[in-house]
């Protein structure tokens, strides 16, 4: 099985609605998390690379001010908080993961 779609079953394990890039016209549900690819880690020895790791960046998006989402998110291995936002009544937390 693909890492990504490894990713994905473990955030769909968080919560019910995972969308990966989605498009602009689908209606998203709430809460939800949004991720997508962002950047990765490649490691060297000799000029050659030896280790690669994807990173995602995570958002966790919902109408609960304290939604404990974004704790069970910050406890997966090799995952940073970036920062928080909130628009449209809904309260963003972004998340760096390399998976």
């Amino acid at each position: 099985m693909a890492p990504r779609v490894q990713l994905h079953q473990l955030l769909e394990d968080i919560v019910d609605h995972v969308y990966f890039q989605p498009p602009e016209n689908i209606q998203l549900v709430y809460p939800c998390i949004i991720y997508s690819r962002d950047s990765a880690d490649t490691k060297f020895a000799d000029d050659v690379p030896y280790s690669f790791t994807q990173r995602y960046q995570v958002t966790v998006i919902d109408r609960d001010p304290d939604s404990a989402i974004p704790a069970k998110v910050a406890a997966l291995p090799r995952t940073s908080y970036n920062r928080f936002f909130a628009a449209e009544n809904l309260n963003h937390d972004v998340f760096s993961l390399y998976f």
